[in-house]
């Protein structure tokens, strides 16, 4: 059964604003942050408005109901992502927190001098820059998997990158840059076979594509609440419960302790452990409610869609001159993004002029220099898409482009 767009966009109030100058907006930027339903915005509204209080510490009823609000959405994300148990899942602040808390117990704990850490080329930052630290602290070395010309990853030498001194596989599972999604199945496969632990960056994938954490089979799965219409400064992190149980914490304070003396504490179990502190109470509770709406819409209608929307997408812009795409052709294994650089323009110019027509895309190195210094270009242009959005988008975002030549002297069509 398909998605209609029309009747969804309904649901998001920000998507019918007009811009300062006028324009409609036309949201493209789905890949930095998605847009929220009213559903979300009503339910964290709702917290602060009538049941703000602290959870898992008060004996009266908001405590207790605010606590009960908040591990139901531990266990709806579990069941949702098919993960083995509500304990496996840690609420983070977002991705970049998860990744840095792996990298700062498991990882101080079982790296030492000598060791190998594994990533890929085309890396976020934030699944680059902990290894990174870690790897100086520990005098270890990092190792990364190449990319193909068409940006999926080059398994060919597996072999040899992922060794018997390999500790920790950490690799992305959807670019952020050009929407490839990965076959991580024989990555996978050859950490097991040499005992390195797997940890994926799921930020993009776990958005927009049914995940099963259980058939995947790794040890740390990260991701971003307000990618999939949740709120900012909610993350989740999951970890195999037997891994999770032997990490040592990373932050000490409230709610992580069993019992605390004045020289020696003891810690709390799972999740608690590694949940340190107040919480995003709000943002869990919104985020319960994303994950309502994501399986009412359907996890593999919305990957139909944005398939189809990244077909007509490229499809309309192969039409114009002077445009260099980049990412697989194969749309069995990209997602809904497209880059691209316009010959002898500047992405900011091409973002900026977007703009004065309601467009909003990103541009830049989006937290990957590496792979655009591999590219040999100082960034892109990038549009990304959600559910809610349709083909009169895509027209839209093409016929400024074509301003951008205009504006610029260069022919809009070949």
């Amino acid at each position: 059964m398909s998605l209609d767009p029309y009747k969804l966009r309904l649901d998001f109030p920000i998507l019918s604003q007009t811009m300062p100058n006028g324009k409609p907006l036309v949201y493209l930027d789905n890949g930095a942050t998605s847009q929220k339903p009213n559903s979300v915005i009503q339910a964290t509204n709702e917290y602060y408005a009538k049941e703000n209080a602290n959870i898992h510490r008060g004996v009266y009823y908001l405590s207790q109901h605010a606590t009960e609000l908040f591990e139901r959405t531990r266990i709806k994300t579990s069941h949702f992502f098919q993960a083995q148990c509500a304990k496996a899942i840690i609420f983070t602040r977002g991705t970049t927190d998860a990744i840095n808390l792996v990298a700062q117990t498991y990882g101080r704990a079982n790296v030492s001098e000598g060791d190998e850490i594994v990533l890929s080329v085309q890396e976020h930052h934030s699944n680059l820059v902990p290894w990174q630290m870690l790897a100086q602290e520990k005098k270890a070395f990092l190792k990364f998997i190449p990319i193909l010309e068409d940006t999926t990853y080059d398994v060919s030498k597996l072999n040899e990158i992922i060794t018997k001194r390999t500790k920790i596989v950490a690799i992305s599972q959807m670019s952020n840059v050009t929407g490839t999604v990965h076959d991580l199945s024989k990555i996978i496969d050859r950490a097991r076979q040499v005992g390195a632990k797997v940890l994926v960056d799921g930020a993009q994938a776990a958005c927009h594509m049914p995940i099963h954490l259980v058939d995947m089979d790794v040890d740390f799965y990260a991701f971003s609440a307000h990618k999939m219409l949740g709120p900012t400064g909610v993350g989740v992190l999951f970890g195999k419960e037997e891994i999770l149980e032997a990490m040592p914490p990373w932050l000490g304070g409230g709610d992580m302790i069993e019992s605390v003396e004045l020289e020696s504490s003891t810690y709390a179990a799972l999740p608690a452990k590694l949940e340190a502190g107040t919480p995003n109470i709000a943002g869990v509770i919104g985020f319960s409610h994303a994950l309502d709406y994501l399986q009412k819409v359907g996890m593999k209608n919305i990957k139909d869609h944005e398939r189809m929307l990244t077909e007509y997408a490229l499809d309309q812009l192969r039409k114009i001159g002077g445009l260099t795409l980049y990412g697989t052709e194969d749309l069995e294994k990209r997602g809904g993004v497209v880059s691209f650089t316009m010959e002898g323009i500047h992405p900011h110019d091409v973002g900026s002029i977007l703009d004065e027509e309601g467009v909003a895309i990103r541009v830049g190195h989006h937290c990957c220099q590496p792979l655009m210094k591999q590219l040999q270009i100082p960034g892109t242009c990038r549009a990304s898409f959600y559910f809610y959005n349709t083909k009169e988008d895509i027209d839209m975002l093409v016929h400024s482009i074509g301003k951008v030549k205009s504006i610029f002297g260069r022919v809009v069509r070949k």
